[in-house]
């Protein structure tokens, strides 16, 4: 059994240190109450969306529930299944509880794709704690996500809707082939921009738009209303992911949960490299391709690579690129009436981006 006080799960964000020729720092505390005022919007239905994460991490292996607990001490914001609560009430869902099982779905899925990605990406870390495969192993991480899937899916045919299980059967392959496309694009400096917003949309993006577009489909509410929720996660998706790009060079070990600089070593191609790399003179782009393309590194690169980052503006860029789909986000929202659900959601668009500055 997951222990008693791991079972809530914890909302405080952490401060984003910026780095030298990043753009000014924004106050981190309006970043923390966007997210925290959604949230209580849908407090009621945040923890039954817990308990039911709670229950279905359970497992007469003990391996599964010791992996979930620690899992749960990791903490996380539970922006995903948050944005499937709330969109649910902005079309205005009540009186059932679907809403709040297909939270816990896409909760599932996430925790599945990120047991995954650290064992792909060998990392140590995940929200400043050891990862879960640095504590169990590589097979266990694997296994207890495919488990995680598993739930996943049992919560989607339990819903009964062909049309939800579509949207989120869906979102899992699109992630599964993003990941792919990613791992085709690592280490390959030709990789273009339109390439790499691609990855992203696959990756992280996905899993948003099917968050949000759940909550108007439990309500059967008219396409509009799903298209428009549909292209508010997906703009949000693409914004957090980019800001998230961003940090792995322009935060500080403690602030990001992860080594800074895994992007960098691991040959990633994102948005911030691309900039640099295009933007730099012959000998930066040997840099560039001697530790992305070559992955050849010494102590000072990571150091140099930040210099470089900082000279030719490229975190700038990249929060730049996140605004403008940040600002997608709020203009989808339109087709809705005024209303505290609105406004908060409008906020935590502004939050992706924040949360970088």
């Amino acid at each position: 059994m997951l222990p008693q006080d791991l079972m809530e799960p914890r909302l405080g964000l952490a401060t984003k240190t910026r780095a030298p020729g990043s753009p000014a720092a924004l106050p981190t505390e309006t970043s923390e109450n966007a997210l925290n005022a959604l949230a209580a919007l849908v407090a009621d239905d945040f923890a039954a969306c817990n308990r039911v994460i709670v229950e279905h991490m359970q497992s007469d292996v003990a391996l599964i529930p010791q992996l979930a607990a620690h899992l749960v001490a990791a903490g996380g914001k539970r922006l995903r299944p948050i944005l499937t609560l709330a969109s649910a009430r902005l079309c205005g869902y009540a009186g059932g509880t679907r809403h709040i099982n297909l939270a816990a779905c896409v909760e599932f899925i996430h925790t599945a794709t990120l047991l995954h990605d650290d064992v792909v990406d060998e990392s140590q870390k995940r929200r400043g704690l050891a990862s879960a495969n640095a504590v169990f192993g590589n097979q266990a991480s694997v296994l207890v996500g495919d488990f995680l899937f598993s739930r996943a899916f049992q919560l989607m045919t339990a819903d009964g809707s062909l049309k939800v299980l579509k949207i989120l059967s869906d979102a899992a392959a699109t992630i599964a082939e993003g990941e792919v496309l990613q791992l085709v694009t690592q280490n390959d400096l030709s990789t273009d921009e339109d390439r790499y917003l691609e990855v992203i949309q696959g990756k992280t993006a996905a899993l948003f738009t099917a968050a949000c577009q759940v909550g108007a489909v439990v309500a059967d509410r008219p396409l509009a209303e799903e298209q428009a929720l549909a292209e508010f996660g997906t703009a949000i998706g693409m914004a957090f992911q980019l800001v998230d790009d961003a940090l792995d060079y322009a935060a500080d070990e403690a602030a990001l949960g992860k080594t800074v600089g895994d992007d960098f070593r691991e040959g990633k191609i994102t948005l911030p490299v691309l900039v640099a790399y295009h933007a730099g003179g012959p000998d930066d782009r040997a840099f560039w391709q001697r530790t992305i393309e070559e992955s050849e590194h010494t102590d000072a690169d990571l150091k140099r690579a930040l210099r470089l980052m900082a000279e030719t503006g490229a975190i700038g860029a990249t929060l730049r690129r996140a605004e403008s789909f940040a600002a997608r986000a709020k203009a989808a929202l339109g087709v809705f009436p005024d209303s505290p659900t609105r406004r908060r959601l409008a906020e935590v668009a502004d939050y992706t981006v924040r949360r970088g500055r």
